[in-house]
């Protein structure tokens, strides 16, 4: 099974906030998912994003892959992606 760490949609039209979740490459976008890792809101003033940083570096670790979006995430809070 490959895992993808990825952004999951949730919250109201033109006001989406993000999970960030690991995820198995074969189901969709929207799917099931492995586990929270995270959360992130860009409507909020300065972009609240909350990591569980533990859990990221164990899927990391796993041979979980982040998408381009979550690779700028983590990039911007210093964590190796």
């Amino acid at each position: 099974m490959s895992v993808k760490i990825r952004l999951f949609k949730v919250g109201r039209k033109h006001q989406g906030s993000f999970r960030i979740v690991a995820q198995d490459t074969k189901t969709k976008r929207g799917g099931r998912f492995l586990e929270i890792l995270g959360s992130f809101n860009p409507s909020e003033l300065g972009k609240k994003i909350i990591l569980k940083g533990e859990r990221i570096n164990f899927w990391l670790s796993k041979g979980a892959k982040p998408t381009e979006a979550v690779a700028k995430i983590l990039k911007s809070n210093g964590r190796p992606s």
